[in-house]
C-alpha cells in the first residue's frame, strides 16, 4: 500500500473524523476491480454504495475489512493511517461486516457463534454464562431479540441476520458494513432491518449499505455514492428518482417499468402440476404436495425467500432430479419421469438460476452455446457430423436478435458480461417453439440495462402463447412481470394472488401466513394507519382553530 503525500495545510478536526479511503485500487490480473476510489464514511451516517453486480462494491469493502489487500491507496481512521491485513485486525480497529452469505456455524448456538475467535475461559472451560449475558445485553440494547441458546440451523433467515449484526456489535464496531443484506429477507424483515440500521446510526455508528436495489437506497440513505465499472461516477440524493439513480448506475436512461398488455390466456392450462413432491438427498421433502396450473399466454411468478424449495421444484420439472410423488403434464402429456432431453424435446424451455454452473459451457464459443440443447439435430447436424456453417448462421441471427454484445460468435462465452451471458442462455431457449418456459432468477447478477431487455423478451414469449413460470426472489421483478403470483414457503404453495396484491400481504405470505390471514392482517394495519392519520388531521385542525 502506498501512502499519499501529506498536505502542508492541516485539515480541520471535523473533516478528519471518520473513515477515509483515498485512491484505493485493486487489480486481479488485467481486471481493475477498484480504480482509485475515494470514499468518506462518517459516524452517524448511513452511506449507500450503489452499483450493478460486478461494479466493485464488495471488492472495495473486502479491502476495507482486511479480506483483500489493495494494490494502491490509503485508508485512514480519524486521520491516522490504517492497514487491515486480516479481518481480525479490521475488527480491532472498529470495523465490522455483515456478509451477504452468513458467516455462521449452523450447529453452534447463538452464544457460541458470538464468542467464536475470542473465547473467554474460566479454569480452561468456556465461560458460556458470560457469552449468554453478552447476547442478552446486546439484544436488549439494540432491540434485536435473539435466544442465546438457539441453534443457528433452527433459526429463520431474518433472525440469523440479527446474529450476524450482533457479532459485529459485540466487537464494539463503529463502522458497520452491510453487504447486500436484504437478498434473503421478506419485505417485513427488510423493514425491521432498516429500523435497526437507523437506530445504530442514531447511536453514532457509521453504516455502509451495499446494494443494487434502488427502492431500498431511497428509503434509508443519508448519502449515496455510485460505483460503475470499478470507479466512483458520482453521488446522488435519496430524493432522486429511481430512474435518475438507474441512469447514474448504467450511464444511460433506463425504462424501469415493464410495459405489457393484459394476458390473453388459452382455455386449457398448458403446464399442470398435481401434488408434486420432491425429496432432497437426505430423504426430507423440500417440495410438498404442490398444485399449480399455468395457461398459455400468462406469466406465473413463484415468489418466496431463497431456500424454500424453489430450486428443487424447477430442477424436478426439467428432470434433473426425480419427482417423489405427483404428476406434471405439458399440453396434456405426462413429463413426470422424463429426462431433461425428453422434456426439452416436448417443448420445455429452461433458464437455470446459476448460469455459470448450469446454463452454459464456459470454454465453448458463443455459437456452440447457442445450440447446446439441440446440436445433434437438423439443421445443426448431418448424421454424426456438425454443420458448422448452420451453427454459425444461427449464432449470427441470435446475436443480432438478442443484442448480444460480443466481438465474434467464436469468442468463449466467459468473455461476455453477465448480462450478455444471460442473453445467450435465453436466446438458446427461445430459438425454438415452446409450450412452457421456466426461468429461475432470470436477472440475477445482470446489469440494469440487460434486465430491461430480458424482461421485454419474457413478456414477448408470453404473448406468443407460451406458459411462462418465473422464479424470483426480487419482489419488484415479481410484481412487474407476473399475471399471477404464487408464493412458496417451506416447499408448499401458500397461495396464488394477483400482482396488485400489496407488498405487505406478499411479505406475510412469504413468511408462511395463509392468504386469507395475510389479507386480514394487512387490512387491520391499513385501518390503524388510516385512523392514526385521521386523528393527526383532527388534532392539527383543533390547533389551527
Amino acid at each position: 500500500m502506498t501512502v499519499a503525500p501529506e498536505s502542508d495545510t492541516p485539515e480541520p478536526e471535523s473533516e478528519r473524523r471518520g473513515l477515509r479511503l483515498r485512491g484505493i485500487t485493486k487489480r486481479f490480473g488485467s481486471l481493475v476491480a477498484n480504480d482509485h476510489i475515494d470514499l468518506d464514511i462518517r459516524p452517524g451516517e448511513i452511506h449507500c454504495l450503489l452499483g450493478e453486480n460486478g461494479a466493485g462494491k464488495s471488492t472495495l469493502m473486502n479491502v476495507l475489512y482486511g479480506m483483500l489487500q489493495p494494490d494502491e491507496g490509503e485508508i485512514t481512521i480519524d486521520g491516522r493511517p490504517h492497514t487491515s491485513r486480516t479481518p481480525k485486525e479490521a475488527m480491532g480497529a472498529g470495523i465490522g461486516m455483515v456478509h451477504q452469505h452468513f458467516m455462521l456455524v449452523e450447529v453452534f448456538s447463538v452464544a457460541e457463534n458470538l464468542i467464536l475467535g475470542r473465547e473467554q475461559t474460566t479454569g480452561g472451560v468456556l465461560n458460556m454464562r458470560q457469552a449468554r449475558a453478552t447476547v442478552r445485553e446486546l439484544s436488549n440494547r439494540y432491540r434485536l431479540a435473539v435466544d442465546p441458546d438457539a441453534l443457528i440451523e433452527d433459526l429463520p433467515v431474518g433472525v440469523q441476520q440479527r446474529v450476524e449484526i450482533l457479532k459485529a456489535l459485540a466487537n464494539d464496531a463503529t463502522y458497520l458494513i452491510f453487504d447486500e443484506p436484504t437478498a434473503v429477507l421478506t419485505p417485513q424483515e427488510i423493514d425491521e432491518l432498516i429500523a435497526v440500521m437507523r437506530s445504530l446510526r442514531d447511536e453514532g455508528k457509521a453504516i455502509v449499505f451495499i446494494t443494487h436495489k434502488l427502492r431500498e437506497v431511497r428509503a434509508i440513505a443519508d448519502k449515496i455514492t455510485v460505483i460503475r465499472r470499478g470507479k466512483v461516477v458520482g453521488t446522488a440524493q435519496p430524493s432522486d428518482s429511481e430512474a435518475q439513480l438507474a441512469e447514474l448506475m448504467v450511464g444511460r436512461a433506463v425504462n424501469l417499468r415493464v410495459d405489457k398488455e393484459p394476458p390473453s390466456t388459452s382455455a386449457d392450462p398448458r403446464l399442470v402440476l398435481s401434488g408434486v413432491s420432491v425429496a432432497n438427498g437426505a430423504g426430507a421433502l423440500v417440495v410438498d404436495g404442490l398444485d399449480l396450473e399455468v395457461s398459455g399466454g400468462e406469466i406465473v411468478c413463484i415468489a418466496g425467500v431463497q431456500g424454500n424449495g424453489q430450486t428443487e421444484l424447477v430442477e424436478a420439472l426439467l428432470g434433473l432430479i426425480p419427482i417423489s410423488q405427483g404428476t406434471v403434464t405439458l399440453d396434456g402429456r405426462s413429463i413426470t419421469r422424463h429426462t431433461p432431453k425428453q422434456s426439452i424435446a416436448d417443448g420445455l424451455g429452461y433458464v437455470p438460476e446459476d448460469r455459470k454452473h448450469d446454463g452454459f459451457v464456459g470454454s465453448f464459443s458463443v455459437a456452440e452455446n447457442l445450440v447446446l440443447n439441440h446440436f445433434d439435430e437438423p439443421p445443426y447436424a448431418k448424421g454424426p457430423a456438425l454443420d458448422l456453417a448452420a451453427i454459425r448462421r444461427n449464432a449470427e441471427d441470435r446475436v443480432a436478435e438478442f443484442d448480444i454484445r460480443t466481438q465474434s460468435v467464436d469468442d468463449p462465452v466467459t468473455s461476455l458480461s453477465g448480462g450478455n451471458q444471460q442473453k445467450v442462455v435465453l436466446a438458446r431457449e427461445l430459438s425454438r417453439p415452446l409450450s412452457a418456459l421456466i426461468a429461475s432468477q432470470p436477472t440475477r447478477g445482470v446489469d440494469v440495462g440487460a434486465i430491461e431487455f430480458l424482461h421485454r423478451r419474457l413478456v414477448t414469449e408470453r404473448d406468443r402463447g407460451t406458459a411462462v413460470v418465473i422464479v424470483s426472489t426480487e419482489l419488484d421483478e415479481v410484481v412487474a412481470l407476473a399475471d399471477r403470483v404464487a408464493v412458496m414457503y417451506r416447499g408448499r404453495l401458500v397461495g396464488t394472488v394477483p400482482p396488485s396484491t400489496s407488498r405487505e400481504v406478499l411479505g406475510l405470505m412469504m413468511a408462511g401466513v395463509p392468504t386469507e390471514e395475510a389479507l386480514a392482517a394487512a387490512s387491520v394495519t391499513t385501518s390503524s394507519e388510516e385512523d392514526a392519520a385521521l386523528d393527526k388531521d383532527a388534532a392539527e385542525r383543533e390547533v389551527g382553530t
